[in-house]
């Protein structure tokens, strides 16, 4: 038990950064999902759920796939 504190520790400096990243990453896109309404595919709903629940992947997905132009109206 003692070996798994230790270790934790160890690999806190490197944590810490990328849980920061990923948490500021899914506000950014839910906040950017909320914002605009238009989407190349899938709705609102579907991206919200997509960017909070699949961690890294899903943000990125959203911004690659998912995000529509501005211009689609």
């Amino acid at each position: 038990m003692n070996n798994d504190i230790d270790m934790l520790i160890e690999y806190l400096p490197f944590l810490v950064p990328l849980i920061v990243l990923q948490v500021g990453l899914a506000i950014f896109s839910a906040i950017h999902v909320i914002r605009h309404p238009h989407y190349r595919f899938g709705n609102q709903i579907m991206w919200l759920l997509i960017v909070v629940f699949i961690q890294f992947l899903g943000p990125l997905a959203y911004f690659t796939i998912g995000r529509g132009d501005r211009h689609d109206h």
